[in-house]
């Protein structure tokens, strides 16, 4: 499987626990369904599905995990309709004010009563462990998502130490140098036809360029207004498209036929095989792409990070 967008995570000290200890704690807290009462449930699934049984799905190096979330699709406004019918009749019944805190009870009361009959949704986080080279990536561009993955994998092991990489350079001064017309880009690095600029005034505000040629001189009069790049598509040794931002999530990621024929080449033979060819291809190019990131922002500042043997 391909991850579309990645945000990736840099272990503080030295992950040591086996993939078999993992496997013992993630299966501790499996997935199930919820309840009549439950607004949501998480749990762990099979990277998988109904291919395996493993919860932690290893591939050399490189272990992946999938959080499964189902929650009941319960709209505020369908509540709050309910609850007022209940205050009007309340108040043509009794000829008086609900009050504020009747109103507390009653909206809870009622959901108590309509999360049995909601519907549900359910949705699969997935993300990778590279305990050898020191980093987690999950296949999120949401903030959210990730917080909920990581929060619940710390809850379920007990401890993770992580956090997000720092670089030596402000990525949004990098990214805003590279376009304007004196600009050295990385050699790796080939600007695309996207970017989004971002005042840094006290008046926030953002301009989008798309889908054109990016015009330099108008993108550099905004640049002279106060204004940084922090949205840029870039596309990697010519293989792999994205786009990058200052907050260096990387996002709607295209990976090009190159890797695709090496897919293609491993002829997988069934959908675990299939999946374990993708998994292996993908994270080979994400050790050679994300340095690669780091490293255009002047490198990684490692000064917090405690290594192996140290």
């Amino acid at each position: 499987m391909w991850f579309k967008n990645i945000l990736f995570y840099r272990f503080s000290k030295p992950f040591e626990m086996s993939s078999d200890a993992l496997e013992t704690l993630l299966s501790e807290s499996p997935f199930s369904p919820c309840g009549p009462n439950d607004i949501y449930q998480l749990g762990w699934t099979s990277p998988l599905q109904k291919h395996s049984d493993q919860l932690v799905h290893t591939s050399q190096d490189y272990w992946m995990l999938c959080l499964q979330k189902q929650e009941r699709i319960l709209p505020g406004s369908v509540v709050n309709e309910q609850v007022q019918e209940k205050v009007n009749q309340i108040e043509e019944e009794q000829h008086r004010k609900v009050t504020r805190k009747e109103k507390t009870d009653l909206k809870e009361e009622i959901t108590l009563q309509l999360l049995p009959k909601s519907f549900t949704r359910t949705s699969r986080h997935f993300a990778y462990l590279s305990p050898s080279k020191g980093y987690m990536v999950i296949n999120t561009a949401s903030a959210k998502v990730a917080d909920e993955f990581t929060s619940y994998l710390r809850k379920t092991i007990g401890s993770l130490p992580i956090r997000l990489p720092v670089v030596k350079q402000a990525p949004s001064s990098v990214m805003t140098h590279w376009v304007t017309k004196d600009s050295n880009l990385p050699d790796n690095i080939t600007i695309g036809y996207e970017c989004e600029l971002t005042s840094t005034g006290d008046e926030k505000g953002s301009i989008k360029y798309k889908g054109l040629e990016l015009d330099q001189e108008q993108i550099e009069q905004q640049i002279k207004s106060g204004m940084e790049v922090t949205k840029l598509a870039v596309e990697w040794q010519e293989n792999v498209t994205f786009m990058l931002g200052s907050d260096l999530t990387i996002k709607r990621i295209k990976f090009g036929d190159v890797l695709q024929d090496q897919l293609d080449d491993a002829n997988a033979e069934d959908a675990a095989a299939a999946f374990d060819a993708s998994f292996a291809i993908m994270t080979l190019e994400f050790d050679r792409l994300i340095p690669d990131v780091l490293n255009a922002f002047g490198g990684e500042d490692t000064t917090a990070i405690i290594e192996v043997g140290s």
